[in-house]
C-alpha cells in the first residue's frame, strides 16, 4: 500500500501527472519510462480540455468511439436514473434485466438482414473472442469439428486477447507474448494502393487458392474489418466485399464482420456492412455503441450460425455481459444517433474533412488521403507520421499515427468550423514532415 507524497504546492496539473506517472501502466507505452501525460478533464462535443486549461479538437473521438460527442448530459442522466434503479445483476443462466433486452431488440431491429441474435460483451476484443469460439463451436455441433481454422488478412486489427490477438494481422502488435492460439491463415492486406485497378481480382484470387490449399472442411470462418482501422484507415478496393461473401458462402466458411471501428454511424449507415451490401453472418461491435460512455459491446449473430449451433451448450461468457446500465446508455446514445440524424450529419463532415485534406496528396511525402464518412487516412510515402500527431496536439488539434498513416475519425456533431481548424493544422504539419 503507498500513500500520496504530492506536495501541497503543486498544480493540479502538474500533482495529478505525478500521481499517474508514480501509479500508472498506459496501454502501449515503455514499462518504466513513463512520460508526462495530458490529464483530460472535461469534454464538451468534439472539444476536450486538460487539467493545465489547454483546449483540444478531439479529431479521433479518443479510439473512435463517440459519434454524438463528449459530455452528454442526457446519457448521464439515463445512467444516473438506472444505477438508482438496478445498477447490476448477473445476466447468466436465464436472469435478464430490462435495458438489455430493449437494446437487443433496437440493435436486431437496425442491424443487417439476417442478424437474429445477440451476444453482449464489455468492448471489442471481448467481442472478436466470442466470434471465434461461436464460429468454431457452431461446425463442432454441426458435427464438423475439422472446421477450426480462421481467415484472418496482414494489416486487421481484431483486440488484445488471445484469439482476437492471433487473428490481428500486425506484427508489431503481436510481437514478444508467445505462442498465440493455433488455427490462423494469412491473407493480404486488402489495399488498393499496392495492387492497382486489378486489386479486387488479385484479392479474390488469393482467396479461393488459400480455401483450396487449406481445405474448405477445415475452416470455419473469414474474420475482417469492413474498413481497416488501426491499419491505416484503408477501405477495400471496389466490389471487394460482394466478392469475398459470394466466395465464403459458396465454400460454407462463416463471415465475420469486425464492426468495433465501422458500425453506428461512421459510414453514414448504421453499420458499413449495409454501405458496402454484404450480410454477415457475425457481426462485432463495441465503441459506437455507447460512444464509450460506458464498456460496451455487441455480438450480432445470424440464422446459419444459429442453425449450426442449435442445441450447443454455449459455455462462454462475462462478468458485466449485458450490464444493465450500460445497456440503458446505449440505448439512449442509438436515439440520439437517430433522432439528430447524426449519420447524415457525419457524411457532410467527413467529405469536408477529406476534401481539404486532398491537396496533401500533391506532396512527395504522401502517398494517398482517403476516407469513408468520418473515418479518414493520410498515408505517407517517407517521413514521419508521429511528428505529425505531436505538432497537431501543440496546435490544439488530436490526430492518430497508425505506423505510416495519420488516422482521424471526428465525433459526428463536430462543426464545420473545427473540422476547418483539423484540416489547416494537420496541412501544415504534413508539411513541416516533409
Amino acid at each position: 500500500m503507498t500513500t500520496s507524497t504530492t506536495s501541497p504546492s503543486l498544480t493540479r496539473d502538474e500533482e495529478l501527472s505525478h500521481l499517474d506517472t508514480k501509479s500508472i501502466i498506459h496501454p502501449h507505452t515503455v514499462i518504466g519510462s513513463p512520460t508526462k501525460p495530458v490529464v483530460f478533464v472535461k469534454g464538451d462535443g468534439a472539444r476536450l480540455w486538460d487539467a493545465a486549461g489547454n483546449e483540444y479538437i478531439d479529431g479521433t473521438c479518443g479510439l473512435w468511439q463517440c459519434p454524438v460527442g463528449h459530455g452528454r448530459q442526457e446519457l448521464a442522466d439515463v445512467a444516473a436514473n438506472q444505477m438508482a434503479t438496478l445498477e447490476f445483476y448477473s445476466s447468466f443462466g436465464d436472469y435478464s434485466n430490462e435495458p438489455s433486452i430493449r437494446l437487443a431488440d433496437k440493435l436486431l431491429d437496425i442491424a443487417p438482414a439476417g442478424i437474429e441474435k445477440v451476444f453482449f460483451t464489455n468492448g471489442g476484443s471481448e467481442g472478436n473472442e466470442t466470434a471465434v469460439k461461436l464460429a468454431r463451436l457452431a461446425y463442432h455441433h454441426a458435427g464438423q469439428p475439422d472446421r477450426t481454422v480462421i481467415l484472418a488478412r496482414t494489416g486487421g486489427y481484431h483486440g488484445m486477447g488471445g484469439a482476437s490477438l492471433a487473428a490481428t494481422g500486425i506484427d508489431r502488435l503481436r510481437e514478444g507474448y508467445g505462442p498465440l492460439i493455433p488455427g490462423i491463415e494469412w491473407l493480404s492486406k486488402p489495399h488498393a494502393l499496392p495492387h492497382g485497378d486489378d486489386a479486387t481480382d488479385i484479392l479474390i484470387t488469393e482467396l479461393e487458392q488459400r480455401i483450396a490449399e487449406i481445405g474448405a472442411h477445415r475452416i470455419a470462418a473469414f474474420i475482417g474489418e469492413p474498413i481497416l482501422g488501426v491499419g491505416g484507415m484503408v477501405p477495400p478496393p471496389a466490389g471487394y466485399w460482394p466478392r469475398v461473401q459470394e466466395v465464403l458462402r459458396r465454400n460454407d466458411i462463416l463471415f465475420i464482420a469486425d464492426e468495433i471501428v465501422t458500425a453506428f454511424g461512421r459510414t453514414g449507415e448504421w453499420f458499413a456492412s449495409t454501405y458496402y451490401g454484404v450480410e454477415p453472418d457475425i457481426i462485432v461491435t463495441a465503441k459506437g455503441i455507447s460512444s464509450g460512455y460506458l464498456p460496451m459491446g455487441a455480438v450480432l449473430v445470424g440464422r446459419r450460425v444459429l442453425d449450426l449451433a442449435d442445441g450447443a451448450l454455449f459455455l462462454h461468457g462475462f462478468t458485466y455481459n449485458g450490464h444493465p446500465v450500460a445497456s440503458a446508455v446505449a440505448l439512449a446514445n442509438i436515439d440520439i444517433i437517430e433522432r439528430e440524424n447524426l449519420m447524415a450529419r457525419g457524411l457532410e463532415v467527413g467529405r469536408r474533412l477529406l476534401d481539404g485534406l486532398k491537396p496533401l496528396e500533391d506532396l512527395p511525402i504522401v502517398a494517398e488521403v482517403r476516407g469513408v464518412g468520418t473515418l479518414i487516412g493520410i498515408e505517407f510515402a517517407t517521413g514521419d507520421t508521429a511528428s505529425v500527431q505531436a505538432g497537431a496536439r501543440e496546435h490544439g488539434v488530436i490526430v492518430r499515427a497508425s505506423g505510416n498513416t495519420i488516422v482521424m475519425s471526428p465525433p459526428l456533431v463536430i462543426s464545420e468550423s473545427d473540422i476547418d481548424r483539423i484540416v489547416a493544422v494537420v496541412t501544415d504539419q504534413v508539411k513541416a514532415a516533409g
